[in-house]
């Protein structure tokens, strides 16, 4: 077998192991109106908060900016 053969035949087994891991992450993802899980993140001010911290106290806006100034 050539070795571009090997890399793509290790590429699409690797792809079929991944999409067969996230098929069940999938079936679990929530859905509009369910409760957040609780989750932890670090701000930009370096502090690590979570969710749970938050919880009746106020509400959370989670603002995600992907590519926000990485140049890409």
């Amino acid at each position: 077998m050539s070795p571009f053969f090997n890399r793509l035949s290790k590429l699409a087994m690797a792809a079929t192991v991944a999409f067969a891991a996230l098929g069940s992450q999938l079936a679990a993802a929530i859905e509009e109106g369910d409760m957040a899980p609780d989750f932890a993140l670090q701000a930009s001010d370096g502090k690590t908060y979570t969710l749970s911290e938050f919880v009746g106290v106020r509400p959370v806006v989670i603002a995600f900016f992907p590519k926000a100034f990485t140049g890409g």
